[in-house]
């Protein structure tokens, strides 16, 4: 997951991912939002971390279980927690190095 730290934004480096949500909309049509694309790599090495923090973590805990009761699916509500895992390890790599 080194290669994030060349990213200077967060947006980038959930886009580099594939974990930002990418609209498929034109004109008036409002299509479904998907993730993908980006580095496949990091998506696999954040996915069972992910499923710990679910069982361990209570504010991922909480994240999900607040994605589940708004109808999301358990796979997509996963993925927001894996961008929520994400946007967490930006800030503790922003913070320890500057």
């Amino acid at each position: 997951m080194r290669f994030l730290l060349a990213f200077n934004s967060e947006c980038l480096r959930t886009h580099a991912s594939g974990l930002a949500p990418i609209a498929r909309d034109s004109g008036t049509f409002k299509g479904k939002r998907i993730t993908g694309g980006g580095r496949g790599d990091v998506r696999a090495k954040l996915y069972m971390p992910t499923l710990v923090a679910i069982q361990y973590n209570p504010a991922i805990r909480e994240f999900y279980q607040r994605l589940l009761k708004a109808g999301k699916t358990k796979m997509a509500a996963v993925t927001a927690c894996m961008r929520k895992m994400l946007t967490i390890l930006n800030d503790v790599v922003t913070n320890f190095i500057g």
